[in-house]
């Protein structure tokens, strides 16, 4: 198993056992199909629903795992939209469109399990009337919508270099005043301008990048072999391609790992960190490297700019010389409509992609 899954799998691990006993059931179902990431984003919406009931007076549980399949079977269409309201127009971190739509959609998937695949021990459905049937959730995240959101927000042509560029030199320049900024700098620069051309050269996803160990880089073949999102085979690693321009940076960093971040052999990842007061460097978490993107990229004067969004630069890069087939196996997308959001943010249209496939077919 992955990194990210073992933390993952440890954290679904430990807040399971504060559900309801069917919503446990529920989470061993999906555990063969969902990765621990997704399933813990389940646990964390029916907390939040669950939470709601009670102090909506719908539940008269002590805590969530009190919480009743009658109490559910019960529940009426005016309680489900009280629900949605609730969590649009709340005061305290009020949620967007697409949030809301995940957060019924996880409730869909629970109460269809109670109402259609679980059963009790005379073979009769666990939920005896499903509520959630009743609502229809609307496809909100259109690849049109996405594009229209990141147009002027990635690093386009040249910028992808002289953003590389910038973290290796030009960040120095900015904070030559400000000695522990840049004693820190100093230390890290090889490595964080190598995660950044890594990502802008490969495409890779954040999560992909932690996970990385030194022995899934082939630099001859300019090779990863990477756990993909969604791919539950632990077994299995895909090799993804990234570009010669990453291949310098890689064979630069590497060459330090050991020495600069006194990293001990028995540590296998690829991208390490040594923080204050540690003696030995270990594996670098997702919330550094986005940290650390942010940092560089508000003095580079890109503000916006997220972990994320060098994912997406890659992609509208990459897409301008291939076609969305290619794209969408670079990227390990699971369908070609994740990856329609590189043929809006180009000047090539869907059509043009589609019939250049035909073509080579």
């Amino acid at each position: 198993m992955n990194v990210q899954k073992v933390i993952d799998r440890k954290k679904l691990d430990e807040r399971v056992v504060h559900m309801p006993w069917f919503v446990q059931q529920f989470i061993d179902y999906k555990l063969p199909d969902l990765s621990p990431s997704t399933l813990l984003e389940y646990i964390r919406d029916y907390e939040q629903f669950f939470g709601w009931l009670r102090t909506e007076g719908l539940s008269i549980a002590d805590n969530n795992a009190g919480v009743t399949l009658l109490e559910l079977e019960t529940l009426r269409m005016e309680s489900v939209t009280g629900y949605r309201l609730h969590l649009t127009t709340r005061t305290e971190g009020t949620n967007s469109r697409i949030t809301v739509s995940r957060k019924m959609s996880s409730l869909r998937s629970l109460f269809h399990y109670l109402s259609q695949i679980a059963e009790d021990e005379d073979f009769y459905p666990l939920l005896k009337r499903n509520i959630m049937a009743k609502v229809e959730i609307k496809r909100i995240h259109k690849p049109k919508d996405t594009a229209a959101k990141l147009k002027g927000k990635i690093l386009e042509e040249d910028e992808l270099i002289e953003f590389i560029s910038y973290i290796a030199e030009g960040y120095g320049q900015d904070i030559e005043n400000n000695k522990q900024a840049l004693y820190a700098y100093e230390h890290n620069r090889e490595r964080d301008a190598c995660i950044a051309s890594l990502i802008l050269n490969s495409g890779l996803r954040v999560s992909e990048v932690v996970n990385l160990n030194v022995n899934d880089l082939d630099l001859n073949n300019k090779l990863l072999y990477v756990y993909r999102k969604g791919n539950n085979d632990e077994t299995f690693k895909t090799p993804v391609y990234f570009r010669e321009q990453s291949k310098d940076d890689l064979v630069h960093y590497t060459e330090l790992r050991q020495t600069r971040y006194r990293t001990p052999k028995r540590e296998k990842a690829l991208f390490v960190a040594l923080p204050n007061g540690q003696t030995e460097g270990k594996r670098m978490t997702k919330r550094a490297i986005q940290a650390m993107i942010i940092k560089y990229a508000k003095r580079f004067g890109k503000p916006y700019l997220t972990v994320h969004k060098l994912r997406h630069s890659f992609a509208t890069d990459y897409y301008l010389q291939n076609d969305i087939y290619k794209t969408k196996e670079q990227l390990g997308h699971a369908s070609t409509e994740t990856t329609e959001v590189y043929a809006h943010l180009t000047d090539k249209t869907m059509s043009e992609a589609i019939e250049r496939r035909a073509e080579g077919e």
